[in-house]
């Protein structure tokens, strides 16, 4: 189930790849960042972030993320950290990216973010017909019967 889920996961996030994003142990909101993936990156995916950000610093992070349909949530962790590597700065820029930094890619204040991931706690909803005939008519549901939960390594 596990493989199957982190490939529901992958998926609905590179189809809308907004996520809340955090420092851990901190008590400031989390922030909304549009992660950069690289199909060829495995475990980490990136953040164009301004040098004001208070999240540009690095550290132990979480991320929150739910899909589109509202039919895939997860929380993830791992670790933040400043990608010096202008190859993947070049790999990941584009319009959209461009549209935030005057100078564009040698702005002073662009910060390119790698976030390392550990691991994610993962929830499908997806009720089925059973399912969904119970919740209308407020019968009791059981473990399973909304959706998948897995805890996976990322």
């Amino acid at each position: 189930m596990s493989d199957d889920i982190k490939t529901i996961f992958w998926k609905a996030l590179a189809n809308s790849p907004i996520v809340m994003v955090g420092a851990t142990g901190e008590r400031e909101h989390h922030i909304p960042m549009t992660a950069q993936l690289d199909r060829q990156a495995h475990g980490a995916f990136w953040f164009f972030t301004a040098a004001d950000n208070r999240l540009a610093g690095g550290g132990p992070a979480m991320a929150q993320f739910a899909s589109k349909g509202h039919d895939l949530f997860a929380c993830i962790s791992g670790t933040l950290r400043r990608e010096d590597n202008r190859a993947v700065l070049e790999k990941l820029w584009n319009n959209s990216i461009a549209a935030w930094y005057e100078d564009g890619k040698d702005d002073p204040k662009l910060v390119l973010l790698r976030f390392d991931l550990d691991d994610a706690e993962i929830w499908t909803a997806d009720p089925g017909l059973k399912g969904m005939f119970k919740l209308a008519t407020g019968m009791t549901m059981s473990d399973g019967e909304l959706g998948e939960h897995a805890t996976v390594a990322l």
